[in-house]
């Protein structure tokens, strides 16, 4: 399959630079502010913040999908060394709960929305609270591997070409 690909650069990519982290900064902000509009929401008990709660939520649901993607492909192409596989395991694990919770919340949300648009359960609540947590830790794990491990850097990927990595 991989030789249905362009060749590759110097980040070790078949595109100019990693997509990944464009597409994941759209969920992490829509899903953070999907949570904080929730309970806001809650504490105002203004219909619209749940408005923007619920759109920030459906499209963080279908960007988390589109983050998966290039997220796998790039995990493929990665070359990972070292304590950086075991990081971008438990990253890539991570990042399919979340578009699960998404997924879960996102239909939750939609039954919610039909029955009472201006108020929310108290464990949806709990849930929303979870998923953000979540957020938090992919965010960590994905800091890590490129700001420690330099996963799709110029000097690792040399590094790896030339087996001073392994």
């Amino acid at each position: 399959m991989l030789e249905l690909l362009p060749p590759l650069n110097d980040k070790n990519l078949p595109w100019l630079d990693v997509i990944h982290p464009i597409v994941v900064h759209f969920v992490i902000a829509m899903a953070l502010i999907t949570v904080v509009f929730d309970f806001l929401g809650v504490l105002t008990k203004r219909r619209n913040l749940f408005e923007v709660s619920f759109w920030n939520l459906v499209v963080a649901t279908v960007a988390i999908f589109v983050a998966i993607i290039f997220g796998q492909i790039e995990a493929g192409l990665a070359n990972p060394y070292g304590a950086s596989r075991d990081i971008l395991n438990y990253h890539s694990t991570l990042g399919w709960s979340l578009a699960g919770v998404l997924g879960l919340l996102t239909g939750w949300r939609y039954v919610v929305r039909q029955k009472d648009p201006t108020s929310l359960p108290s464990g949806f609540l709990v849930i929303d609270a979870v998923l953000a947590v979540l957020v938090f830790c992919q965010v960590y794990l994905g800091d890590k591997l490129v700001w420690v491990y330099g996963l799709h850097t110029v000097p690792v990927v040399e590094a790896v070409r030339s087996g001073a990595l392994s």
